[in-house]
């Protein structure tokens, strides 16, 4: 919630708030709150309220000055709506606009078990435009909590032993991958433990619709004297009910031992790039036809995002809270829409 003048009326003018009924959201599901402009010494004519969703984007490639690759970050929006127009502000009173505001299905995630991942913000920005001039500036951190089949992923990771390393949001579409947005987030993890020595890391991604959940993981080998590094990838797309029966653990520690050892994924997980493959968990044909408008489909974003199993939400919460002996790497949570959205209310 913040308050900021109006600069466009300069001194004496009208003030704007965002108030949310709750921080926290969810993808596919809708938030509230309202709009609160309290009037200046005058009255004021406001042509649109309109409320963004925004987060950091990295662009890989870009080249540094001193002459190597290098990652570059800017605020991107990625969903936008007029809230109301036409809005008359008179002097002294104070107008309020209630609002809904869809959470897109493909919203990164910015906290898992109830605590805020680091160095990663969704906000949601106020813009009111006056006279054709946008007027921007009121911009509110916004808790994004994992899906529920998201978070039986998350959860078979703690439950593995993966230790979370980082996160970001990167620019760019994933091969075989259908995508609404221009970006996708990659959960970063240190390996468990017997594979120490044979990878750096695995990359986690998400990219959920209504019906479905593409996960997509990637292994950052370590190159040795019998066998060099690079990357293995697997893909495998569920519906949000296959999810929640699929044993997670045992696919994705599969997937992990082919990777190391092979050199290349287990065809179970991915096999077609965006097909369904019945040998990686679930049964054939479960929630599979094309006619998925059932009330699953249409329930499923309405589930809680928040509940937890004792896997991964809950190492991440005590690594939030510096309890998990440097899961996070020590990295620092407050003032993280400062920090990637700068002052936007100067």
């Amino acid at each position: 919630m913040f308050k900021r003048m109006l600069s466009a009326f300069g001194v004496g003018g009208p003030s704007v708030d965002t108030v949310l009924d709750s921080p926290h959201a969810v993808p596919g599901q809708a938030i509230t709150g309202q709009v609160r402009i309290q009037g200046g010494s005058a009255d004021a004519e406001i042509g649109q309220v309109v409320l963004s969703l925004v987060t950091q984007v990295e662009v890989a490639g870009g080249f540094a000055f001193n002459g190597g690759n290098d990652e570059r970050g800017s605020v991107q929006e990625f969903y936008r709506m007029v809230v109301q127009q036409g809005v008359r502000v008179p002097a002294g009173q104070l107008v309020a606009i209630p609002f809904q505001l869809q959470i897109p299905w493909e919203t990164p995630v910015t906290a898992v078990g109830g605590s805020p991942l680091p160095r990663l913000s969704v906000g949601v920005r106020t813009e009111l435009l006056i006279a054709g001039a946008p007027d921007k500036g009121d911009l509110d951190p916004l808790l994004v909590n994992p899906l529920p089949s998201q978070n039986k992923v998350l959860d078979a990771f703690g439950q593995l032993g993966f230790s979370f390393r980082s996160t970001d949001v990167e620019a760019g579409h994933l091969p075989g991958v259908p995508q609404e947005l221009g970006f996708h987030q990659e959960l970063e993890f240190f390996p468990p433990a017997q594979f120490v020595g044979r990878m750096n890391q695995v990359e986690l991604t998400f990219v959920a619709n209504q019906h479905d959940l593409y996960v997509v993981l990637e292994a950052d080998k370590r190159s040795g004297a019998f066998s060099s590094g690079g990357d293995t990838s697997g893909l495998l797309r569920v519906s949000h009910q296959e999810a929640m029966v699929t044993d997670w653990a045992a696919a994705i520690s599969g997937w992990l031992a082919q990777a190391a050892e092979r050199g290349h994924a287990n065809p179970a997980f991915g096999g077609q790039p965006g097909g369904y493959n019945p040998a990686f968990g679930g049964q054939s044909g479960y929630g599979r036809h094309d006619d998925r408008h059932d009330q699953h489909g249409q329930q499923y974003g309405q589930q809680n995002g928040q509940q937890r199993g004792a896997g991964m939400g809950g190492m991440l919460a005590a690594g939030a809270a510096g309890v998990a002996g440097g899961v996070l790497g020590g990295m620092a949570l407050g003032g993280m829409a400062d920090e990637f959205f700068g002052d936007d209310e100067g």
